[in-house]
């Protein structure tokens, strides 16, 4: 049986950031956030991880460190261990972020009910 891995798909709308801009806004890197966040995709499904629904939120502090609350579609996923890195590395890769920490909940329990419209069209559930 093939081992499944979260993939990453390179984010080719990234702009470059002026640095004489001086330091980044944390409205401003939200978006940029949200990006990288749609830049990995779920090994079983091919969608990212953001329109899935599978990012309940996430939070930029003072220090610029970003805290990920995200779930799996289901508990036993078998990339469980390995996709928190993968997320923080994509998150890690935004201009501005300090760090990044991801935290998998269970609580609320996904459903496809989370799922954007783009991605229930995209996977021909509506």
């Amino acid at each position: 049986m093939q081992e499944l891995k979260p993939y990453i798909v390179p984010n080719k709308n990234a702009k470059p950031v002026d640095p004489s801009e001086g330091p980044r806004s944390k409205e401003a890197m939200e978006p940029d956030i949200v990006d990288a966040l749609r830049t990995v995709y779920d090994p079983e499904i091919p969608v990212n991880i953001y329109d899935l629904g599978l990012i309940y939120g996430f939070e930029i502090d003072d220090n610029y460190f970003v805290d990920v609350k995200m779930t799996l579609t289901a508990p036993g996923c078998p990339v469980a261990e390995t996709f928190p890195g993968i997320v923080e590395n994509a998150v890690k890769g935004v201009v501005g972020v300090s760090d990044a920490r991801v935290e998998l909940v269970f609580d609320p329990p996904w459903t496809m009910d989370y799922m954007s419209e783009e991605a229930k069209l995209e996977l021909g559930l509506i």
